[in-house]
């Protein structure tokens, strides 16, 4: 038999009391907060350049990766009809404004070919970064890592270069 502890056992209650005031440990005075403000906002600002350079520790899971890394950098090597349609929607919002039928028809016109030309467009860019991915990771398609970098990839063309995120390591232009 094994021998008694010699004290009793804690309530539930006082015992979670005392972990939530463990993890919390707020910090005491004034100046204390301060400081802790400021190295947490050290972090996070450290942590999101990380993210922006695309280090591979600071990225999210489905950022990670070799085979991810050269999507982004196919994707960001070329131009694409999807990173011009939020510009193009902006430009169709302040013409269905003008009052002249014309210009409201041909603005909703527009938004639907640049609307068809991108789903097109990154249908055939998926299916070239699948055929890619492929081609240079036999190991990662074979095994399923490569699940998913067709979407992945037209996501990304689908968005403004500049707000791209991570932001893009390859100019224009470059064969890879």
């Amino acid at each position: 038999m094994s021998e008694k502890k010699g004290r009793p056992t804690p309530k539930r209650k006082a015992v979670e009391e005392q972990r939530v005031l463990k993890r919390l440990a707020p910090a005491a005075t004034k100046e204390a907060k301060k400081l802790q403000k400021k190295q947490s906002r050290i972090a996070r600002n450290a942590q999101r350049e990380a993210y922006m350079r695309g280090d591979e520790n600071a990225l999210p899971p489905r950022d990670r990766g070799a085979v991810r890394k050269f999507v982004r950098d196919y994707v960001d090597s070329r131009r694409s009809i999807g990173e011009f349609f939020l510009p193009v929607i902006v430009l169709v919002l302040f013409m269905t404004i003008v009052p002249v039928i014309q210009v409201q028809l041909a603005a909703i016109i527009l938004m639907y070919s640049i609307l068809g030309l991108s789903f097109i467009d990154g249908f055939f860019l998926s299916q070239k970064i699948k055929r890619e991915v492929r081609k240079r990771f036999p190991e990662d398609a074979a095994a399923g890592g490569a699940k998913g970098v067709g979407l992945y990839g037209w996501l990304r063309s689908t968005q403004i270069r500049r707000l791209r995120a991570p932001l893009p390591r390859v100019t224009r232009g470059t064969k890879l």
